[in-house]
């Protein structure tokens, strides 16, 4: 086990940034499509193709999933990892045609201090491409891909990821771009939320506070009053072997959005974007009930650590008025 996405066999994940942008994409390939669901819990989403994902909906499984930053134009990722994957012969077949299926999600980082005057097109579908391309088992975390220009509250925001394996052998994990309007740390200390659920000091160990005083409880957002629905959003995926059906992975994307609960503060406000993705890769059949159940559980605490993983690995970036790095304070 790495503590990554890629602990859940058959999943590759790429990155392609672009640093004179301050901006990046993130691509989730899987080597058989998956079964997948999305859950929206933010009030100001940016999405590709969730309608596609909707119980009602004919299509079940997904080749990829594409998560960007560039808000509206980072939609243009999903593209470029679809035009990746039409080249492997990857896709939905209608009869003579194969159309790769691949959702997607962005966050706003637009005002990080990059240079957006892109021109005519923006640099998404490449950057699409590019993390397509890559995609591995091994990956980098913090600020890279869509966490290069994420933020929060108080500190740079970045992409984390964490796994684990639940009592019945089954493999769950997560991968997520924090960009949120609230804070991942508890006041102005080094704390983060999501400590209860640390596993092995991966985000330093520091526990939470003795006890918590009123400025620590006390709401800190990215942007003051001044803070808009379209300039935050943390978006991820969680993965499992376990066998799902679409509704079974619904009702796993939904509980496991408890992670951003326990991890953000404050969380799915009107000035987010949350979204959640969950997709099954099928090899590892599961009770329906208690088992789903416990999969959730487990996969709620690995979505709070990548939270915590994501911005205690970022870097602060090389621009005016940056926000610090959590290590550049207590690193």
């Amino acid at each position: 086990m790495k503590n990554l996405l890629t602990d859940v066999a058959g999943v590759r994940v790429g990155h392609a940034e672009d640093a004179k942008v301050a901006s990046g994409t993130t691509a989730i390939i899987f080597d058989a499509p998956a079964v997948a669901a999305i859950d929206v819990r933010g009030g100001g989403p940016g999405t590709r193709e969730d309608a596609l994902l909707d119980l009602a909906s004919t299509v079940e499984r997904v080749d990829a999933i594409a998560l960007s930053g560039g808000s509206a134009f980072g939609l243009d990722a999903g593209g470029g990892v679809q035009a990746w994957l039409a080249e492997q012969g990857r896709g939905f077949r209608v009869r003579e045609a194969l159309i790769p299926i691949v959702p997607g999600a962005i966050l706003f980082d637009l005002l990080n201090g990059g240079d957006k005057a892109w021109g005519r097109f923006s640099p998404y579908r490449d950057l699409g491409y590019a993390a397509a391309a890559c995609a591995g088992t091994e990956f980098a975390l913090g600020s890279v891909g869509a966490g290069l220009g994420a933020t929060t509250a108080t500190f740079k925001g970045g992409l984390g990821s964490a796994s684990a394996v639940t009592t019945g052998g089954v493999k769950v994990a997560a991968i997520v771009a924090v960009n949120a309007v609230g804070s991942v740390t508890v006041g102005d200390g080094p704390w983060f939320w999501a400590a209860p659920f640390e596993i092995n000091r991966e985000f330093g160990g520091h526990g939470l506070p003795a006890a918590f005083t009123d400025d620590m409880l006390k709401m800190r957002i990215k942007g003051g009053p001044t803070a808009s629905e379209r300039e935050n959003t943390t978006i991820g995926v969680i993965v499992t072997d376990a066998v799902l059906t679409k509704p079974q992975a619904k009702r796993l994307a939904m509980i496991a959005h408890t992670g951003f609960a326990r991890a953000i503060y404050p969380v799915h406000a009107p000035t987010d974007g949350d979204v959640l993705f969950a997709a099954a890769t099928c090899a590892k059949p599961i009770e329906p009930v208690a088992g789903l159940t416990e999969l959730g559980t487990v996969a709620a605490n690995v979505v709070a650590r990548a939270i915590a993983r994501g911005i205690y690995e970022a870097a602060a970036l090389r621009l005016p008025g940056a926000l610090p790095a959590w290590k550049d304070q207590f690193g």
